[in-house]
């Protein structure tokens, strides 16, 4: 591999190529609990598009393995690399490289942070709307893993606010899709699919995304229930209502005492409602005035106080921010916690309380302890999983995965498949469905080496993935 590092160094400048023992350990792993670090051969910083793509073009010809990274915060290993592969880190491809005010647009490198484009959309009173819940974590990121968050229940997901990306294939070839404008109808939408694909077909190095205009006026109500039953139950209604919450967040009460214990946080509910109540409902307002926003919040209390809530709050501008922040990082209140897998199966949310149910039944009888908190307003299910038994573990979450796709869900509504959940998906999958993703991945990357083992790419059976080859 020597001649090869050389190459690389000869298109990045030596300084920013690390290999063998100076791979840093940060760039050996990302959040996931259940995947392994791994160091690579290299890690290569590229400064520019025309570099990654000599870089995929190098590694091409070479056959070896290259795996794109961002700011190491995804939670499924799509971002760790392979012993005998090449890691291609962004983080000097984080420049902004335009703000289009007059057509609501942002052109970012993929390097670029959710931080970093918040605080350089905020003068022009412009805002990215995607929040995922790790302000660190970077645009090509949560594009790769068409990343959600708590707010995509009001604004969608990464998906519904990309227009246009440039893409270095495994090739070397830079290819544009979409562009600009917000509508379009010349073909398949080539934007569209490689959004979720988690690197597998193509490197991205510049996307376009549309901002919105940033609402003056916020509140957060928080809503205890006695109960999940009446919790769910009451989230239909609030939504159909029209005050189209910005979030809307549930907490079991076991995941309400972590959060807000890790942070210090009072929320000054007495006593005798906390007592009471095994969930939480976490509900953010916004809105263009303060009195079109006083009137949604009237009609929000109304609503949770006659679908069951013990009672409704409405939280201090403070407070309310400690909380959502609590509730952002509630995945590391339960590493420290010890938890030792995160689920974030998505179902109907009408079928919310079905699948808590399940887990509750499939914690009991494993003797493990599964708590947890998520998007209740778009049903993606966020689950810490205490079971230190590997064996047992395993097959919880098979059963609760199975549950998920019974109700109508899926595996992963946020986090993607990486390398720790595909063997699960690949489980229940449509057979065709997998040698339909293995044709795909063939049509961007004939040698297969963008990201091996991460995604459904490669899962399909061999007698299934040879039929789709032949047609």
């Amino acid at each position: 591999m020597s001649a090869l590092i050389d190459e690389l160094r000869d298109i990045v400048g030596s300084r920013n190529v690390a290999a063998g023992d100076a791979v840093a350990d940060d760039d050996t792993h990302d959040e996931c609990l259940t995947v392994d670090p791994v160091r690579p051969i290299a890690v290569v910083r590229p400064e520019s598009t025309g570099e990654v793509a000599a870089v995929l073009a190098a590694c091409d010809r070479a056959r070896v393995p290259v795996t794109a990274r961002g700011a190491g915060s995804g939670m499924s290993g799509a971002a760790v690399g392979l012993p005998d592969g090449i890691v291609v880190a962004f983080d000097r491809m984080a420049r902004i490289l335009h703000v289009d005010e007059a057509n609501q647009v942002a052109v970012v490198q993929p390097g670029v942070t959710l931080t970093q484009l918040d605080e350089a959309l905020a003068p022009a009173g412009l805002v990215y709307p995607v929040e995922p819940g790790e302000p660190g974590a970077t645009i090509g990121g949560t594009v790769a893993t068409n990343a959600g968050g708590m707010r995509a229940v009001r604004h969608g997901v990464t998906r519904n606010h990309v227009l246009g990306l440039e893409l270095a294939l495994a090739s070397g070839e830079v290819v544009r899709t979409g562009g600009r404008m917000v509508k379009l109808s010349t073909g398949p939408d080539l934007t569209q699919l490689v959004i979720g694909s988690e690197g597998t077909l193509a490197l991205v190095t510049e996307v376009t995304l549309r901002v919105r205009r940033r609402l003056p006026a916020r509140a957060t109500l928080l809503a205890p229930f006695a109960d999940l039953d009446t919790l769910s139950a009451a989230i239909p209604g609030l939504v159909a209502s029209g005050v189209d919450p910005l979030m809307l967040e549930y907490l079991d009460v076991l995941a309400m005492a972590g959060v807000t214990q890790a942070s210090g946080i009072d929320l000054g509910v007495p006593a005798e409602v906390r007592d009471r109540a095994a969930a939480y409902l976490l509900v953010a307002l916004e809105s263009r005035s303060d009195d079109l926003l006083d009137a949604d919040v009237e009609l929000a209390g109304t609503i949770l106080q006659d679908q069951g809530a013990l009672d409704v709050y409405v939280l201090e501008p403070s407070v309310a921010t400690e909380l959502v922040t609590a509730r952002e990082r509630a995945f590391f209140a339960a590493k420290a916690a010890g938890a030792h897998d995160i689920v974030d199966a998505v179902v109907p949310r009408a079928a919310i309380p079905e699948l808590l149910a399940a887990a509750g039944r499939l914690a009991a009888t494993t003797g493990s302890l599964v708590t947890g908190c998520g998007h209740a307003g778009d049903g993606n299910v966020h689950l810490s999983v205490f079971q230190p038994d590997p064996g047992t573990r395993h097959d919880l979450l098979d059963e609760l995965f199975r549950t998920a796709v019974s109700l109508g869900g899926a595996v992963s509504g946020e986090h993607g498949l990486g390398r720790a959940k595909r063997a699960a998906y690949a489980a229940l999958a449509d057979p065709v469905l997998l040698a339909l993703h293995e044709q795909v991945k063939r049509a961007f990357d004939p040698n297969g080496i963008l990201n091996p083992g991460v995604g459904p790419a490669g899962l399909a059976p061999a007698a299934e993935a040879g039929r789709a080859a032949e047609g």
